[in-house]
């Protein structure tokens, strides 16, 4: 080859290899800004995903409060309702205790007496109780429990 032509050819492939660095560079760039368009991307998903899961934990945590506290105020009622019902019975009984001693009492126009003593280990109790028909006395001696 002519020496014209061989200078040709060096300019030749200078230029493609020029070319060939320049587009490889272009490439790069391109490559290195998609990724780091998708390292953003990926970074912002991630505080997403963040933020949604501390909003479920927080929602779960609310859910579980409230039905604590639900538990709990139930339990509360039924402990009252169930104190409050043996407390009307024990009313109950009370009232009819005392309208049928109230009762017998006006009928009867009973009366009770007594007088006790309490000795070193017993006590000597001694009732009288009027009604209508006559006396009657009631006399008991308890002995007492004496701790040693």
């Amino acid at each position: 080859p002519p020496r014209n032509q061989k200078k040709f050819l060096d300019e030749d492939t200078a230029v493609i290899k020029i070319q060939a660095w320049w587009r490889g560079t272009l490439v790069r760039r391109v490559l290195l800004h998609a990724a780091l368009r998708a390292w953003s991307i990926q970074c912002w998903w991630r505080l997403i995903l963040s933020k949604l899961l501390r909003k479920r934990r927080r929602a779960a945590l609310e859910s579980f409060s409230r039905e604590e506290w639900a538990a709990v105020t139930l339990q509360s009622w039924a402990r009252m309702w169930r104190v409050r019902q043996r407390y009307c019975q024990v009313l109950n009984a009370v009232r009819i205790i005392q309208a049928y001693w109230r009762c017998r009492s006006c009928a009867s126009r009973g009366l009770i007496k007594g007088h006790y003593r309490v000795t070193a280990n017993q006590l000597q109790l001694e009732l009288e109780i009027l009604l209508g028909s006559g006396p009657c006395i009631v006399t008991e001696c308890i002995p007492l429990p004496i701790k040693d």
